[in-house]
């Protein structure tokens, strides 16, 4: 692979992140090894460690620019979220400077993994990631964004909660649309992964970890959904959070902590070392506390590994029971494989329709028969034709008719999903 088909990787998922998808199709099976052990990954405190050192990197900003108003800002509104000043500020440096240096932007110049910028390796890496970042910010992000301030502005006014199943780790679409999401819950069936750690490495190692970062977004952002086979070999190894990373580093998050955590039968987090959580009998995930840059209260991101099929939820009924903790979360769907219009995903839909404030979906979601208008405000925006030729089976002549008949639906500007190319469509829907 090389810089010009990662390039134009990036510009095509850019335009999709159609969903960093954990399966394609109907007949998926659940990845659920973990990947090995290697030298090189950084130790993950298993809680976040007190400081009291004011010159925290996340108290450079200048808060006199946010606004009071704005409820995600404002302290007081969120009383129950750690401070700052409870996370180790060197860990959090260095994950901070770990996600830069995935991401191929400038670490602090006192990082402990600046000289490993200095190399010809890194600064090629960054490079071609700067190039299609800018490209992809003003063909897709900026338009998304400026599409989300308006038909999305009184959902995140309230700060909701997001979940976000068949995810993968699009962090990335997530925070586009609900950047004031105080929680995002996401899931998959990729393997959660492991913190790279650059110190002491060789160029040589340097280059093979940025190279699967790179292989990863490739295969990823080409499709804009998961295949099995390009999620079994891309993602096995180091499985979604360098992703993770990647995207948070891009979009000016500050990573507060990173701990490994598995999901008991009562549904509570427990902390544990990397790997050992499928050994427990525990759900595997990841819980990520970051912060955006200029702001001062702590976001968390949650990514689990697990089936949401009515089969894997019967073994796993506690995942159902700890996204239902969250009180009346948006539900987003994007390049879903369409596997929610099987009865076999009947207990994952039966949940979001139950329980979510809105749901935000193309139409490989949650088919709209469900949204039936007495129940259901709807409001409908790009164009829908018919899906990609791989789910064509799946063509909704209802959604059809509404699109036909409705002459005040909205265009998109931008595109998204599987037809990410041409005729993108969402729906917001919310209940009655």
């Amino acid at each position: 692979m090389n810089r010009s088909q990662l390039l134009s990787a990036l510009l095509v998922s850019a335009i999709a992140v159609g969903g960093l998808q954990a399966c394609s199709g109907e007949q998926e099976e659940r990845v659920t090894a973990e990947p090995p052990a290697e030298e090189g990954v950084t130790e993950v405190t298993d809680a976040p460690a007190d400081s009291t050192d004011a010159d925290l990197p996340w108290n450079d900003s200048d808060e006199s620019e946010v606004s009071t108003s704005d409820a995600e800002a404002s302290d007081e509104s969120r009383p129950w979220q750690n401070s700052l000043e409870e996370f180790d500020e060197a860990n959090a440096r260095l994950l901070t400077d770990t996600a830069k240096f995935l991401a191929g932007t400038t670490v602090d110049k006192d990082s402990s993994i600046v000289a490993q910028q200095q190399t010809g390796v890194w600064n090629d890496h960054a490079a071609y990631l700067d190039s299609a970042w800018q490209q992809l910010e003003a063909q897709q992000l900026s338009r998304a964004r400026a599409w989300a301030e308006t038909e999305l502005k009184p959902l995140n006014d309230v700060t909701p909660a997001l979940f976000y199943p068949f995810s993968g780790p699009d962090f990335l679409y997530a925070y586009t649309f609900f950047p004031k999401a105080t929680d995002y819950v996401l899931v998959g069936l990729e393997p959660v992964g492991r913190v790279p750690n650059f110190e002491n490495l060789s160029e040589g190692e340097v280059q093979q970890k940025l190279n699967e970062v790179s292989q990863s977004l490739y295969a990823i952002l080409q499709y804009s959904f998961f295949r099995t086979n390009s999620m079994a070999q891309d993602l096995q190894q180091q499985g979604v959070l360098p992703i993770l990373m990647v995207f948070m580093a891009r979009t000016n998050q500050q990573l507060l902590d990173v701990q490994y955590v598995g999901l008991d039968e009562s549904a509570n987090l427990q902390v544990v070392k990397e790997g050992e959580a499928e050994a427990q009998g525990l759900i595997p995930g990841v819980k990520v506390t970051f912060v955006p840059e200029g702001r001062t209260v702590p976001k968390t991101l949650y990514y689990f590994s697990t089936d949401l099929s009515d089969d894997g939820l019967v073994e796993t009924p506690e995942f159902l029971k700890f996204v239902g903790t969250f009180d009346r979360p948006v539900t987003y769907l994007k390049a879903a494989s369409y596997l929610m219009h099987n009865d076999y995903f009947s207990q994952v839909r039966d949940l979001i329709l139950t329980n979510s404030q809105a749901v935000l979906q193309d139409d490989s979601g949650i088919p709209v028969r469900f949204f039936d208008e007495a129940s259901w405000d709807r409001q409908f925006y790009g164009s829908y034709v018919s899906p990609i030729e791989l789910f064509a089976e799946r063509y909704q002549s209802d959604l059809r008719a509404i699109y036909t008949s409705d002459s005040t639906i909205t265009p998109l500007d931008f595109g998204i999903g599987y037809k990410y190319y041409n005729d993108s469509n969402l729906m917001l829907a919310t209940p009655k």
